[in-house]
């Protein structure tokens, strides 16, 4: 097994980083603060830094194939976003009651132009209120899978036919056969989390197959065989990686968001680069983000 140090390149204290999606039209890595209501861009060719205010939490972005802007997860719901000349928003979908207290986590769209997106309630997490939707093409939302704690991660097997879910509050990934036409099979227990291994958070897929895992309260981000092997191990000197993603012009940057929340005052003395955004090369590139629609 190997095992590297991420590097940190951006030590920007975001409350809860998440979503991150590297865009390579523009040669750049998107994220959110999540909880800090902020979209992120840092552009690689000269290390420029944008963020667009948002008016609640942001919790992903999803590029559309059309080019128009993109899709994203709001507190309430899922809307279409426009970030030039300025920040636009238009709803395509509030599912939740009005004072449930629950919202929108963690959200990829799969090859054939469907997002996956799931939720869960903002504050109780012991609550099994989350559920997983899948929005399809013509923007229809269905409920995919229920009874989720903290639904995070969604991720897809190259070939397409498997997608990987997590509940870190149960710090469980299930693996779902996943059908052509959008249906899930049965789950399997794919990998359960214990002790000083942290919390399974966000995750992406490398073209190998593997999957990259986000360890939250373990400070680091490993790699598993498909079949559930510790492979690679990436330390991140923060607490809480919250999710990554495999970007850059080769796709073999391992890209780390990280959060200040959920540490005590003595933690974050220990970790003063919770928050900030880390970066690793790694020796198998990843697979481009799909595309809504």
């Amino acid at each position: 097994m190997s095992k590297q140090e991420a590097q940190c390149i951006w030590p920007l204290g975001a409350q809860l980083g998440e979503g991150p999606l590297w865009m390579a039209q523009q040669n750049r890595l998107y994220f959110v603060d999540l909880k800090g209501c902020a979209l992120h861009a840092l552009d690689l060719a000269d290390g420029q830094r944008h963020r667009w205010e948002m008016p609640d939490y942001i919790c992903w972005l999803v590029p559309r194939r059309d080019g128009d802007g993109f899709m994203a997860g709001l507190r309430d719901g899922i809307v279409r976003l426009w970030l030039e000349p300025e920040v636009r928003i238009e709803y395509v979908a509030r599912p939740f009651a009005e004072g449930s207290g629950l919202r929108m986590n963690d959200a990829k769209a799969d090859s054939t132009g469907r997002i996956w997106a799931g939720s869960m309630h903002n504050t109780d997490y012991a609550q099994a209120a989350g559920r997983l939707f899948r929005l399809a093409s013509d923007q229809s939302l269905s409920v995919a899978d229920d009874n989720y704690h903290i639904c995070n991660g969604p991720a897809l097997s190259p070939d397409g036919a498997t997608l990987y879910h997590t509940d870190s509050y149960e710090g469980r990934i299930y693996a779902y056969p996943l059908a052509a036409d959008g249906t899930l099979g049965e789950p399997r227990l794919w990998r359960q989390f214990q002790g000083d291994e942290g919390a399974p958070d966000g995750m992406t897929v490398d073209s190998a197959g593997c999957l990259w895992v986000a360890q939250w309260g373990g400070g680091r981000v490993c790699r598993y065989a498909p079949d559930a092997t510790l492979l690679e191990t990436v330390t991140v000197a923060a607490r809480n990686p919250a999710s990554c993603t495999l970007g850059g012009p080769d796709l073999r940057t391992l890209y780390i968001t990280t959060a200040c929340e959920d540490n005590t005052a003595e933690q974050l003395q220990a970790y003063p680069l919770s928050g900030a955004l880390f970066a690793a090369r790694v020796d198998v590139a990843g697979v481009a983000a799909y595309r809504y629609g």
